[in-house]
């Protein structure tokens, strides 16, 4: 009897009450956790595995919850905005061609912000499912480089746009999501620069890597904020309090497609000066290309 006790006190009750505790588990109590106070061996170290088990789950649905609100709250905005114009044009917007002008061009400004924020969390969504599919050849990324540039002084003539002496770059990759990363650090550069600031890209070869960067000298990111800026839905205050402020998800996208190539997206920036952007990829061997491009 004293041996069937304590083997049931040292063996069969830690089991159980790991067993009750898992019983229990469901999404409102996902913070409960097994007690390994006088587990021994063996058992406290199982108690332990599920216990970090356990944390990572809480924390991987802790940040779909987040997820989910954030992009709720991101589309309830431009809906009550099309509902409101709806409502004024019923009311007396019919008879108003005024009225009738500036509640069509809000409707279509508010539903093409929702077009791209929808974009946007199905670019996510796929991110996170691993269905995320790339179309990788090989190209000179300066030719992606000076397309944006050319865009973007179309574009937004009240800024100017620099294409620095950059070196020719042949790497491997999806050259659409390559562009699409360097038209959002140009779009974010184009919204905390003032009018009349200055926008520089360029791209240049070290050792085995091609670097794109953009720089710009608007305000600069607080150190503080650095950490935070890929973070999903993150908009400094700055941001938050500026018309085109956006959704806070272009360089959280701009992340994700960078390291699925392999590569890396680094910033550096200083208040008062300016940001820089920094897209690095592997480069494959370059063959003979022209000379360095000029300033445009």
């Amino acid at each position: 009897l004293r041996r069937h006790h304590r083997l049931d006190r040292r063996v069969l009750a830690p089991i159980r009450d790991i067993t009750d505790m898992a019983a229990t588990l469901s999404a409102s109590n996902l913070s409960n956790r097994i007690n390994v106070a006088g587990m021994k061996n063996e058992l406290k170290d199982l108690a332990t595995v599920i216990n970090t088990m356990l944390d990572r789950i809480e924390r991987s649905y802790n940040s779909q919850k987040q997820f989910v609100s954030d992009a709720s709250h991101e589309l309830r905005t431009p809906i009550a905005v099309i509902q409101g114009y709806i409502s004024m044009l019923n009311r007396w917007g019919k008879d108003d061609p005024t009225v009738l002008e500036e509640g069509m061009q809000a409707i279509a400004q508010e539903t093409a912000s929702m077009k791209d924020l929808v974009e946007s969390l199905l670019f996510l969504a796929r991110h996170d499912k691993k269905t995320l599919l790339m179309e990788t050849s090989r190209f000179d990324a300066l030719d992606v480089v000076a397309e944006v540039h050319k865009e973007a002084a179309m574009v937004t003539p009240e800024n100017t746009f620099n294409l620095s002496p950059s070196d020719h770059c042949l790497v491997t990759a999806d050259r659409g999501m390559l562009k699409q990363v360097m038209r959002i650090l140009c779009d974010n550069a184009v919204k905390y620069t003032p009018k009349g600031g200055i926008i520089t890209m360029g791209v240049a070869r070290q050792g085995g890597l091609c670097i794109l960067t953009m720089t710009d000298n608007g305000p600069g990111i607080p150190r503080d904020e650095l950490p935070k800026i890929f973070e999903r839905f993150y908009r400094s205050d700055s941001a938050r309090k500026a018309e085109n402020g956006g959704h806070g998800l272009g360089l959280s996208i701009a992340r994700i497609i960078v390291m699925a190539h392999g590569g890396k997206l680094r910033v550096r920036s200083k208040v008062g000066v300016g940001t820089t952007f920094s897209v690095e990829l592997k480069t494959d061997a370059s063959p003979q290309f022209p000379a360095p491009a000029s300033n445009a």
